[in-house]
Protein backbone atom coordinates (compact mmCIF):
# COMPACT_ATOMS: atom_id res chain seq x y z
CA UNK A 1 0.00 0.00 0.00
CA UNK A 2 1.30 3.40 -0.90
CA UNK A 3 2.00 5.14 2.57
CA UNK A 4 0.89 8.16 3.70
CA UNK A 5 2.40 10.99 6.69
CA UNK A 6 0.23 14.01 7.69
CA UNK A 7 2.42 16.65 8.89
CA UNK A 8 0.58 19.45 10.66
CA UNK A 9 0.17 21.36 13.96
CA UNK A 10 -1.92 20.26 16.73
CA UNK A 11 -4.13 23.19 16.57
CA UNK A 12 -5.18 21.74 13.24
CA UNK A 13 -6.32 18.58 14.23
CA UNK A 14 -9.76 18.69 13.73
CA UNK A 15 -9.12 19.43 10.14
CA UNK A 16 -6.88 16.97 10.17
CA UNK A 17 -9.85 14.59 11.04
CA UNK A 18 -11.57 15.77 8.53
CA UNK A 19 -9.12 14.96 5.59
CA UNK A 20 -8.80 11.36 7.22
CA UNK A 21 -12.54 10.55 6.82
CA UNK A 22 -12.43 12.02 3.07
CA UNK A 23 -9.46 9.29 2.32
CA UNK A 24 -11.22 6.65 3.81
CA UNK A 25 -12.51 5.19 0.62
CA UNK A 26 -8.41 4.85 -0.45
CA UNK A 27 -8.11 3.28 2.68
CA UNK A 28 -11.05 0.73 2.34
CA UNK A 29 -9.78 0.25 -1.32
CA UNK A 30 -6.25 -1.25 -0.06
CA UNK A 31 -4.70 1.90 -2.24
CA UNK A 32 -3.24 4.01 1.14
CA UNK A 33 -2.05 3.49 4.93
CA UNK A 34 -1.58 6.74 6.66
CA UNK A 35 -0.10 7.83 9.40
CA UNK A 36 0.26 10.51 12.32
CA UNK A 37 1.59 11.53 15.25
CA UNK A 38 -1.40 10.69 17.27
CA UNK A 39 -0.53 6.74 16.80
CA UNK A 40 2.81 6.97 18.95
CA UNK A 41 2.48 5.25 22.16
CA UNK A 42 3.17 6.30 25.67
CA UNK A 43 6.67 5.49 26.48
CA UNK A 44 7.93 6.00 22.85
CA UNK A 45 10.83 7.81 21.72
CA UNK A 46 9.13 10.80 19.78
CA UNK A 47 11.17 12.27 17.27
CA UNK A 48 12.78 8.87 16.36
CA UNK A 49 9.56 7.50 15.44
CA UNK A 50 8.27 10.13 13.29
CA UNK A 51 11.67 10.22 11.85
CA UNK A 52 11.21 6.94 11.01
CA UNK A 53 7.61 7.27 9.44
CA UNK A 54 8.51 10.26 7.35
CA UNK A 55 11.40 8.55 6.33
CA UNK A 56 9.59 5.79 4.87
CA UNK A 57 6.31 7.46 3.38
CA UNK A 58 5.55 7.36 -0.13
CA UNK A 59 2.85 10.62 -0.11
CA UNK A 60 3.90 13.48 2.97
CA UNK A 61 0.95 15.52 3.47
CA UNK A 62 2.23 19.11 4.84
CA UNK A 63 -1.42 20.83 6.22
CA UNK A 64 -0.28 24.17 5.88
CA UNK A 65 -1.37 27.07 8.61
CA UNK A 66 0.13 30.26 9.91
CA UNK A 67 0.41 27.79 13.15
CA UNK A 68 2.11 25.19 10.57
CA UNK A 69 5.08 27.72 9.49
CA UNK A 70 5.02 29.04 13.08
CA UNK A 71 6.01 25.69 14.67
CA UNK A 72 9.57 25.08 14.69
CA UNK A 73 9.24 21.31 14.37
CA UNK A 74 6.72 21.42 11.69
CA UNK A 75 8.33 23.70 9.25
CA UNK A 76 12.40 23.36 10.10
CA UNK A 77 12.48 19.44 10.82
CA UNK A 78 9.66 17.52 8.86
CA UNK A 79 8.84 20.08 6.13
CA UNK A 80 12.34 19.88 5.48
CA UNK A 81 13.18 16.13 5.29
CA UNK A 82 9.83 15.82 3.20
CA UNK A 83 11.09 18.21 0.86
CA UNK A 84 14.62 16.65 0.61
CA UNK A 85 12.72 13.01 0.44
CA UNK A 86 10.69 14.42 -2.73
CA UNK A 87 13.88 16.23 -4.58
CA UNK A 88 15.63 13.24 -4.67
CA UNK A 89 12.55 11.21 -6.17
CA UNK A 90 11.91 8.80 -3.00
CA UNK A 91 8.66 10.73 -2.03
CA UNK A 92 5.60 13.60 -3.43
CA UNK A 93 4.86 16.23 -0.94
CA UNK A 94 1.44 17.64 -1.39
CA UNK A 95 1.09 20.95 0.54
CA UNK A 96 -2.62 21.16 1.66
CA UNK A 97 -3.73 24.78 2.61
CA UNK A 98 -5.74 24.66 5.86
CA UNK A 99 -6.11 28.59 6.01
CA UNK A 100 -4.84 31.76 4.75
CA UNK A 101 -1.35 32.71 5.33
CA UNK A 102 1.47 34.28 3.75
CA UNK A 103 2.60 30.73 2.23
CA UNK A 104 3.93 30.87 -1.96
CA UNK A 105 6.98 32.04 -0.58
CA UNK A 106 8.24 29.29 1.11
CA UNK A 107 10.32 26.52 -0.39
CA UNK A 108 6.82 24.12 -0.77
CA UNK A 109 5.84 27.28 -2.78
CA UNK A 110 7.09 25.87 -5.98
CA UNK A 111 4.97 22.51 -5.43
CA UNK A 112 0.77 22.24 -6.49
CA UNK A 113 -1.25 22.08 -3.94
CA UNK A 114 -4.17 19.97 -3.34
CA UNK A 115 -6.31 22.86 -2.96
CA UNK A 116 -7.55 24.44 -6.39
CA UNK A 117 -5.29 27.71 -6.85
CA UNK A 118 -4.09 27.38 -3.55
CA UNK A 119 -7.85 28.35 -2.13
CA UNK A 120 -7.71 28.15 1.70
CA UNK A 121 -9.98 24.97 3.07
CA UNK A 122 -11.55 27.76 5.41
CA UNK A 123 -12.29 29.72 2.21
CA UNK A 124 -14.60 27.08 0.89
CA UNK A 125 -18.55 27.10 1.58
CA UNK A 126 -18.32 23.71 3.33
CA UNK A 127 -15.49 21.61 4.67
CA UNK A 128 -16.47 18.87 2.59
CA UNK A 129 -16.21 20.48 -0.48
CA UNK A 130 -13.26 21.48 0.12
CA UNK A 131 -11.65 18.40 1.67
CA UNK A 132 -13.74 16.30 -1.38
CA UNK A 133 -11.30 18.38 -3.76
CA UNK A 134 -8.68 18.06 -1.58
CA UNK A 135 -8.81 14.34 -1.50
CA UNK A 136 -9.60 13.85 -5.24
CA UNK A 137 -6.53 15.63 -5.86
CA UNK A 138 -4.78 13.21 -3.28
CA UNK A 139 -6.21 9.93 -4.78
CA UNK A 140 -5.11 10.95 -8.20
CA UNK A 141 -1.22 10.71 -7.42
CA UNK A 142 -2.05 7.45 -4.94
CA UNK A 143 -2.63 5.63 -7.33
CA UNK A 144 -0.84 6.25 -9.84
CA UNK A 145 1.81 5.11 -7.39
CA UNK A 146 -0.16 2.06 -6.68
CA UNK A 147 -0.63 1.42 -9.97
CA UNK A 148 3.34 1.56 -10.51
CA UNK A 149 4.23 -0.15 -7.72
CA UNK A 150 2.11 -3.40 -8.86
CA UNK A 151 3.74 -3.09 -11.88
CA UNK A 152 6.98 -3.69 -10.81
CA UNK A 153 9.27 -4.33 -8.19
CA UNK A 154 12.20 -2.44 -9.55
CA UNK A 155 12.88 0.32 -7.66
CA UNK A 156 11.74 3.88 -9.44
CA UNK A 157 11.51 7.37 -8.64
CA UNK A 158 8.32 8.71 -6.65
CA UNK A 159 8.60 12.02 -8.32
CA UNK A 160 7.42 10.08 -11.06
CA UNK A 161 4.54 8.34 -9.62
CA UNK A 162 6.66 5.18 -9.36
CA UNK A 163 7.32 2.98 -6.51
CA UNK A 164 9.74 3.89 -3.42
CA UNK A 165 12.85 2.38 -2.85
CA UNK A 166 12.50 -0.73 -0.54
CA UNK A 167 13.15 -0.18 2.85
CA UNK A 168 12.87 -2.97 5.71
CA UNK A 169 10.50 -1.67 8.78
CA UNK A 170 11.13 -2.39 12.20
CA UNK A 171 8.00 -3.10 13.72
CA UNK A 172 7.99 -1.33 17.12
CA UNK A 173 4.95 -2.01 18.24
CA UNK A 174 1.52 -4.11 17.55
CA UNK A 175 -0.01 -2.34 14.09
CA UNK A 176 -3.24 -0.47 14.57
CA UNK A 177 -5.79 2.09 12.97
CA UNK A 178 -5.25 5.40 12.72
CA UNK A 179 -8.81 5.71 12.37
CA UNK A 180 -9.43 6.41 16.04
CA UNK A 181 -11.60 9.88 16.22
CA UNK A 182 -14.59 9.51 18.33
CA UNK A 183 -17.04 12.72 18.81
CA UNK A 184 -15.37 15.57 19.98
CA UNK A 185 -17.79 17.43 22.67
CA UNK A 186 -18.53 20.84 21.74
CA UNK A 187 -19.20 23.38 25.12
CA UNK A 188 -21.31 26.10 25.43
CA UNK A 189 -18.23 28.69 25.26
CA UNK A 190 -17.42 27.02 22.02
CA UNK A 191 -20.31 27.11 20.68
CA UNK A 192 -21.07 30.94 22.01
CA UNK A 193 -17.24 31.95 20.44
CA UNK A 194 -18.12 29.70 17.22
CA UNK A 195 -21.94 31.86 16.68
CA UNK A 196 -19.97 35.28 17.73
CA UNK A 197 -16.88 34.91 15.75
CA UNK A 198 -19.26 34.00 12.65
CA UNK A 199 -21.51 37.00 12.95
CA UNK A 200 -18.68 39.61 13.12
CA UNK A 201 -16.64 37.39 10.17
CA UNK A 202 -20.26 38.30 8.54
CA UNK A 203 -20.39 41.77 9.35
CA UNK A 204 -16.88 42.33 7.68
CA UNK A 205 -18.18 40.12 4.72
CA UNK A 206 -20.77 42.62 4.05
CA UNK A 207 -19.06 45.82 4.63
CA UNK A 208 -15.63 45.14 2.12
CA UNK A 209 -18.54 43.20 -0.22
CA UNK A 210 -20.60 46.52 -0.46
CA UNK A 211 -17.53 48.46 -0.49
CA UNK A 212 -16.29 47.02 -3.74
CA UNK A 213 -19.32 46.91 -5.74
CA UNK A 214 -20.30 50.74 -5.30
CA UNK A 215 -16.47 51.16 -6.40
CA UNK A 216 -17.18 48.74 -9.60
CA UNK A 217 -20.36 50.23 -10.82
CA UNK A 218 -20.45 54.00 -11.16
CA UNK A 219 -24.39 54.11 -11.01
CA UNK A 220 -24.36 52.01 -7.71
CA UNK A 221 -24.23 53.29 -4.17
CA UNK A 222 -24.03 50.97 -1.12
CA UNK A 223 -24.80 52.00 2.21
CA UNK A 224 -23.78 49.32 5.56
CA UNK A 225 -24.37 50.47 8.75
CA UNK A 226 -23.60 48.84 12.41
CA UNK A 227 -27.05 49.36 14.24
CA UNK A 228 -25.34 48.05 17.48
CA UNK A 229 -22.47 45.34 18.33
CA UNK A 230 -25.10 42.42 17.70
CA UNK A 231 -26.69 43.99 14.50
CA UNK A 232 -26.29 45.70 10.87
CA UNK A 233 -28.55 46.67 8.11
CA UNK A 234 -27.07 46.61 4.45
CA UNK A 235 -28.01 48.31 1.40
CA UNK A 236 -27.52 48.76 -2.27
CA UNK A 237 -29.36 52.01 -5.13
CA UNK A 238 -29.25 51.44 -8.69
CA UNK A 239 -29.63 55.04 -10.33
CA UNK A 240 -30.55 56.31 -6.97
CA UNK A 241 -33.67 54.05 -6.53
CA UNK A 242 -33.23 50.97 -3.54
CA UNK A 243 -33.15 48.04 -4.88
CA UNK A 244 -31.40 45.26 -2.50
CA UNK A 245 -31.93 45.23 1.88
CA UNK A 246 -31.24 43.13 4.52
CA UNK A 247 -30.97 43.18 8.33
CA UNK A 248 -28.39 40.55 10.26
CA UNK A 249 -28.24 39.98 13.82
CA UNK A 250 -27.14 37.90 16.26
CA UNK A 251 -30.39 36.33 17.89
CA UNK A 252 -31.31 34.68 21.54
CA UNK A 253 -33.14 31.36 21.10
CA UNK A 254 -35.90 30.45 23.64
CA UNK A 255 -34.54 29.46 26.28
CA UNK A 256 -30.62 29.79 25.39
CA UNK A 257 -28.28 31.95 27.92
CA UNK A 258 -26.63 33.86 25.04
CA UNK A 259 -26.97 34.24 21.34
CA UNK A 260 -27.55 30.99 19.94
CA UNK A 261 -28.22 32.02 15.96
CA UNK A 262 -27.58 34.39 13.06
CA UNK A 263 -31.00 35.93 11.65
CA UNK A 264 -31.43 37.63 8.58
CA UNK A 265 -34.64 39.91 7.22
CA UNK A 266 -35.37 41.64 4.07
CA UNK A 267 -36.64 44.69 5.84
CA UNK A 268 -33.92 45.25 8.32
CA UNK A 269 -33.09 44.73 11.77
CA UNK A 270 -36.68 46.86 13.52
CA UNK A 271 -38.62 44.31 13.21
CA UNK A 272 -36.37 41.12 15.41
CA UNK A 273 -40.02 38.92 16.15
CA UNK A 274 -39.80 38.16 12.30
CA UNK A 275 -37.27 36.49 9.94
CA UNK A 276 -36.40 35.54 6.13
CA UNK A 277 -33.89 32.83 7.67
CA UNK A 278 -31.82 31.87 10.52
CA UNK A 279 -28.62 30.21 10.29
CA UNK A 280 -27.98 28.07 13.88
CA UNK A 281 -24.46 26.48 15.03
CA UNK A 282 -23.89 22.57 14.69
CA UNK A 283 -21.84 20.23 14.77
CA UNK A 284 -20.43 16.97 13.19
CA UNK A 285 -18.93 15.17 15.84
CA UNK A 286 -15.56 16.90 14.61
CA UNK A 287 -15.96 20.87 13.70
CA UNK A 288 -18.53 23.36 14.17
CA UNK A 289 -20.09 25.01 11.55
CA UNK A 290 -23.45 27.14 10.90
CA UNK A 291 -26.80 25.57 9.18
CA UNK A 292 -29.83 27.23 7.74
CA UNK A 293 -33.06 26.94 8.48
CA UNK A 294 -33.64 26.33 4.47
CA UNK A 295 -36.40 28.87 4.06
CA UNK A 296 -34.26 30.42 1.58
CA UNK A 297 -36.15 28.82 -1.82
CA UNK A 298 -33.03 28.63 -3.63
CA UNK A 299 -31.16 26.46 -0.57
CA UNK A 300 -31.45 22.33 -1.40
CA UNK A 301 -32.99 19.95 0.79
CA UNK A 302 -29.46 18.36 1.68
CA UNK A 303 -28.37 20.45 4.71
CA UNK A 304 -24.53 20.67 5.21
CA UNK A 305 -22.49 22.83 7.39
CA UNK A 306 -21.49 26.01 6.28
CA UNK A 307 -18.25 28.00 7.40
CA UNK A 308 -17.49 31.75 8.05
CA UNK A 309 -17.35 32.15 4.05
CA UNK A 310 -20.04 29.96 3.45
CA UNK A 311 -22.72 31.40 5.22
CA UNK A 312 -21.32 34.62 4.45
CA UNK A 313 -21.87 34.08 0.59
CA UNK A 314 -25.04 32.57 1.39
CA UNK A 315 -26.55 36.18 3.11
CA UNK A 316 -25.19 38.00 0.60
CA UNK A 317 -26.54 35.64 -1.99
CA UNK A 318 -29.88 36.39 -0.67
CA UNK A 319 -29.13 40.03 -0.41
CA UNK A 320 -27.99 40.79 -3.68
CA UNK A 321 -30.17 38.31 -5.38
CA UNK A 322 -32.59 41.32 -6.42
CA UNK A 323 -30.04 43.16 -8.13
CA UNK A 324 -29.35 40.34 -10.35
CA UNK A 325 -32.64 39.90 -11.98
CA UNK A 326 -32.49 43.05 -13.48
Amino acid sequence: MVKVFFSYCHIDETYRNELEKHLMSLKRNGIIESWHDRRILAGEEWAGRIDDEIRSADIILLLVSSDFIASKYCYEIEMREALNRHERGEAVVIPIILRPCDWADLPFGKLQSANKDGKAVTKYLTLDDAFFEIATAIKDVANKIYERTNKSSKPQSIANFSCAKETVIVEKSLPRSSNLAIPKPFTDHDRDSFITESYEYISRFFEGSLEELQSRYPDVKTKFQKVDARSFEASAYRNGDQICKCGIWLSDSFGSRGPSTIAFCYSGVSQRNSFNEIMSVKDNGNVLGLEPMGMWFRYGAEKKLLTFEGAAEYYWSMFFEPMQRR
